[in-house]
């Protein structure tokens, strides 16, 4: 009995501990968020832009886990929240300049990063002063920091131009030795999705598209950058890298500084004393301390339009998914139940589907296609708003639009399908393990992943796959207004720049965004400068809010993370973001959850240098496991 008592005790006792730390944490958490929740009241200062992470389309939900353990939770910045702080600073007396913190920016899609270095352009050329800062530059923090007033950076760092392009794992050699059988079913000659997993190289098809497109991309940067410095030598250190080095004797920021790349070398304290002779000096604060307006500040001070006539604006960003799904990620039930709402409740006069997706699953994007659908149903307008990205299942999703804006560098096409089932008849062959049975049709236990699958099932997967391809086709031919020949030709899986795509007929008009709105705005017979976006997104509840705002907090308090910013922090960031993106590759193979897929793999290597949130917490679980 005094065992039982004994037990009991113990077992109340972790409930009490369980309940007093939950509790802990949940105040914890409410303090943080109350103590750095935005303030609209701003002073004289200047506007700082901490671009650590990357600049997205719709920033993924944060990971309560990551956020309250301390760990390092990336950050994610809403490429219209970047556009909207800059465009309210450029005319706002209480800015005295803008600061853009670039030491730890993981980049963007190259129409995202063109649009935010537009936006800073705008600001510069209304007389204010721009300041960037890193330590090390790369192509997508350049492309925007190019457009400021003062380039700064660190003595002891440098410009890395690497350009578009580099390798790609292909797992087939690791597949056969396993004795994993992947079954591929696929349409389009260069829908190269499934060549990670059939080859152990680039197929030349896919080699000579790539080659296409990412020429085009760098081409445009690399034209933009001259626009913004053309005094720089930028040609030097894009085809003479080593030599232009070696010249200024190995020391990368000097050979920068004299090739007119950027305008001044300090640490943080000279670049805060500069900023401080500009935007006034903080009292009792350390050397190099400034001013300062924080970004969560100014935009709540600078909130979003309520009057006017509603143009309603959808997302569609991330990976296309079955069912729901949180931000960042495509789910089809999500976001048509986001769009169904709008056009019950919201009065909406017109509507704009803005996609930043590879694509996904056909049926989720079939599912969002339909609930398009119902608003041309109820008479509205609908004008598709490409961002960086809208490629295959992207783009399946832009067909209703009466017309489709895009960027010159916005990555799309890849009109394509695909699908892949992995059987190990051979793996278990290995092991000594076989399997048999009884059938009664040709598809009995099919797909049988210990036995492998017959040819009927593959010659009905084949035939789904090609049929779906069929009606992909016929959905642009009827969009577009195009044969239906013509769009197999330009498609076959093949991914284009925006500028070719426009050529093609895949695209109407360049613009933003806000150009896209003010179309809608036209068609729908109302002043363009009277209506309003009103955006369908899920709103945030109170406890994301809270991790968001904790996290915040931690960043704002310097804890950045550990990673270094010179060249060899950079290469260390990006092997993690590969690992993660292999361990991403096998378990979309793995999972079950996978269907017949409209998407595009090889756009992720145009975006940012990063893994998605999933990968990341896997690879993290990985190495805690293995205690590294």
């Amino acid at each position: 009995m005094k065992l039982v008592r004994g037990a009991w005790k113990l077992l109340v006792g972790i409930k009490d501990a369980l309940v007093l730390l939950l509790m802990l944490l949940f105040f914890g958490g409410l303090f943080a968020a109350l103590s750095a929740r935005p303030n609209t009241r701003v002073t004289d200062g200047a506007l700082v832009l901490d671009l650590s992470g990357s600049i997205v389309e719709q920033p993924a939900e944060a990971d309560p886990f990551a956020a309250l353990s301390g760990q390092g939770v990336a950050q994610e910045l809403r490429l219209r929240d970047v556009v909207r702080a800059l465009d309210a600073a450029k005319s706002d007396g209480r800015v005295k300049a803008v600061v853009l913190d670039m030491d730890r920016f993981a980049g963007g899609y190259p129409a995202t990063l063109a649009e935010v270095g537009d936006a800073v352009a705008r600001v510069r050329a209304g007389g204010k002063p721009v300041l960037a800062y890193a330590t090390l530059y790369t192509d997508g923090a350049y492309r925007i920091a190019a457009n400021a007033s003062e380039i700064w950076q660190n003595p002891f760092g440098g410009t890395m131009f690497r350009g578009p392009g580099g390798s790609q794992l292909y797992y087939k050699g690791l597949i056969d030795k396993l004795g994993v059988n992947a079954h591929v079913y696929r349409v389009g000659q260069f829908k190269s999705a499934v060549e990670p997993f059939t080859r152990a190289d680039q197929s030349e098809p896919a080699r000579a598209a790539n080659q296409a497109l990412y020429g085009a991309i760098f081409d445009q940067w690399r034209s933009a950058v001259q626009k913004a410095r053309p005094k720089a030598q930028l040609d030097a250190f894009l085809t003479r890298p080593a030599e232009t080095v070696q010249a200024a004797g190995g020391d990368v920021a000097q050979a920068n500084l004299r090739g007119g790349l950027v305008d001044k070398l300090g640490d943080r304290i000279a670049f805060g004393q500069r900023v401080a002779a500009i935007a006034g000096a903080e009292a009792n604060k350390p050397l190099g301390s400034f001013r300062t307006i924080k970004y969560a500040n100014w935009l709540a001070a600078n909130p979003l339009p309520t009057g006017g006539d509603a143009v309603g604006v959808i997302t569609v960003a991330g990976t296309i998914v079955d069912g729901e799904a949180k931000a960042g990620t495509a789910g089809g039930d999500t976001i048509a139940k986001l769009l169904l709402d709008g056009l019950a409740t919201k009065n909406l006069k017109a509507l704009v589907v803005r996609v930043d997706s590879p694509g996904g699953s056909v049926l989720a994007s079939e599912r969002i296609r339909q609930a398009i659908l119902q608003a041309k149903a109820k008479g509205l307008p609908v004008v598709v708003s490409m961002g960086g990205l809208a490629a295959s299942g992207g783009y399946w999703v832009s067909t209703p639009g009466d017309v489709i804006f895009a960027e010159p560098n916005t990555i799309t096409g890849s009109i394509g399908v695909f699908g892949v089932i992995p059987t190990f008849e051979n793996t278990l062959a290995k092991i000594g393990v076989s399997a048999d049975g009884v059938a009664t049709t040709p598809l009995s236990g099919q797909p049988d992943v210990t036995r492998g699958t017959t040819p009927a099932f593959d010659a009905i997967m084949q035939g789904n796959v090609e049929d779906i391809y069929r009606r992909f086709t016929g959905l642009v031919a009827q969009s577009r207004k195009l044969p239906q020949p013509r769009v197999d030709q330009i498609g076959q899986g093949r991914v284009w720049d925006g500028g070719t795509a426009r050529q093609l007929g895949l695209v109407d008009r360049f613009g933003t965004l806000g150009d896209a709105v003010a179309e809608a705005a036209k068609r729908a017979k109302i002043d363009p400068a009277k209506a309003r976006a009103v955006y369908l997104d899920k709103q945030p509840g109170a406890w994301e809010t809270i991790l968001k705002s904790y996290a915040d907090q931690q960043r704002d308090q310097g804890d950045g993370g550990q990673a270094a910013t010179d060249l060899l922090g950079m290469a260390a960031r990006d092997q993690r973001a590969v690992v993660a993106q292999a361990l991403g590759d096998a378990r979309a193979m793995l999972s079950g959850r996978v269907g017949v897929q409209a998407r595009c793999l090889e756009c992720a290597g145009l975006g940012p240098v990063d893994a998605s949130v999933s990968d990341r917490s896997l690879l993290d679980l990985i190495v805690a496991r293995l205690g590294l």
